[in-house]
């Protein structure tokens, strides 16, 4: 091909040239990084507190993933500001894959219960996909006064003024349950943020807080045990098949009382399509482990079939979950500020 001499013409066609060898170059270089990874250890972030539901999760899922990608899957907690700031680090980091995200249903609840979020989950993230949906289960302090759903309402609705409330801190998944169930009930107790769910659940056991709503990934242990706290329902609309006798809070008045804690797995805007593939994988092996699979069941939850742990599926779901909770939260004047 020969080009014209003229130094007119010449600047129309060298930016064109410059931009598409640029672009070559950028799909030279995710190739390449594609090829040999993973070289080093893949950070797998948490928002929440080490022993809380999440990191629960995450650290099951790590062992499995990390023998697919032939390194070590290392399980960070990054912990503060309801759970956003792990996500922001996340969207801020090298899009080289080796920092990546698991994060609950607060991916999608953070735009309606922030004013000022510092990242945006549907723009800033690239999806690997689906991991586990978790229920959840409102509990009480051994000695609490009540001991049936009906002499719970009763109780709340003549002592909110003395009945605490605990979460896993301002905009977790546990606030955001404990918020609804006030709503529903028309009450308001003293709340009790905590820096994660495995505190709260240590006082909740102490006798330092009257109740708690949190994921059975948390809670199932104590509920089976009997000897540590009551439990007043579950926050699903069907009963859990491990543990069917305890009632749904939608049976026993509060209708349409329906919270179910999904889980996702992100890594930063631009990480190259070959290296989501890769951690999509391994991802795949890890929800198929025998292991995992067993102790996730017994904590009364589902990991996802392998059609949700995919990236489109996360996406989809992701964006749907935005929107539903937008108009829930915003009913509910629920706000983490």
């Amino acid at each position: 091909m020969t080009f014209p001499r003229d130094r007119k013409l010449c600047p129309r066609i060298r930016p064109a040239l410059t931009l598409t060898a640029g672009a070559c170059a950028l799909a030279l270089a995710g190739s390449a990084l594609a090829a040999t990874w993973p070289e080093k250890p893949v950070t797998l972030v948490v928002p929440y507190s080490a022993g809380g539901p999440t990191d629960v999760v995450a650290r099951m899922l790590a062992v499995p993933m990390g023998q697919s990608l032939g390194q070590t899957v290392v399980v960070e907690n990054t912990v503060g500001a309801g759970g956003t700031i792990a996500p922001q680090r996340v969207a801020k980091s090298k899009n080289d894959g080796y920092t990546i995200l698991i994060h609950h249903m607060g991916m999608a609840t953070a735009p309606a219960l922030y004013k000022k979020l510092p990242y945006d989950p549907l723009k800033d993230f690239e999806y690997i996909g689906q991991v586990l949906d978790v229920p959840m289960t409102l509990l009480s302090r051994k000695d609490f006064p009540a001991n049936t759903f009906p002499e719970l309402l009763d109780y709340v609705k003549k002592n909110q003024d003395k009945v605490s409330l605990a979460n896993a801190g301002v905009g977790a998944v546990s606030q955001l349950c404990g918020m609804l169930f006030m709503h529903q009930v028309g009450v308001k107790l003293t709340t009790v943020p905590y820096k994660g769910a495995g505190p709260a659940m240590n006082d909740l056991m102490g006798g330092q807080v009257d109740l708690l709503c949190d994921q059975t990934t948390q809670t199932a242990p104590v509920i089976q045990d009997g000897k540590r706290v009551k439990v007043f329902g579950v926050t699903t609309p069907q009963r859990l098949s491990s543990m069917p006798a305890i009632p749904t809070l939608d049976e026993q008045g509060l209708k349409g009382f329906d919270v179910k804690v999904w889980h996702g797995m992100y890594a930063p805007k631009g990480t190259p399509k070959d290296v989501i593939d890769k951690i999509n994988k391994a991802l795949n092996v890890a929800i198929k482990d025998e292991t995992v699979r067993k102790r996730i069941t017994e904590l009364s939850s589902d990991l996802v079939t392998a059609d949700k742990a995919t990236p489109e599926s996360l996406r989809k779901h992701l964006t749907a979950e935005v929107a539903r909770w937008d108009k829930v939260i915003k009913a509910a004047g629920v706000t983490a500020e």
